[in-house]
This record gives C-alpha cells, structure tokens and sequence, in this order.
C-alpha cells in the first residue's frame, strides 16, 4: 500500500479533473464541481466486518 493514494474520481460529480488542495495532506479540489474534501484511512477491516 501506498503512502499517498491519489483519488481517481470526485465523490460529488464523478470527474476526474482532480487537484491536490493547498499543502494539506489528503486534500483534494474538483475544478469540476469547485468543490474541496478530504480522504483519510480509518484502519482496516477483517474478513467478518471487525476492526484489525
């Protein structure tokens, strides 16, 4: 896994006109929709639903 994953696609309009958002790491601007947002990882799961 990669320390920097990149978003293929705008969670608001779909596009892929993406951006990264000022020097904050995970943001990310659609020139699209000129909307802003994050991604972050919250853990990761087990095979049956539960945190690892």
């Amino acid at each position: 896994m990669s320390e920097r994953a990149v978003p293929f696609h705008c969670p608001y309009c779909g596009d892929e006109n993406l951006w990264p958002h000022e020097e904050q790491h995970g943001s990310w601007e659609c020139r699209s929709c000129l909307r802003a947002f994050s991604l972050k990882l919250l853990g990761l799961l087990r095979p049956g639903g539960e945190r690892a």
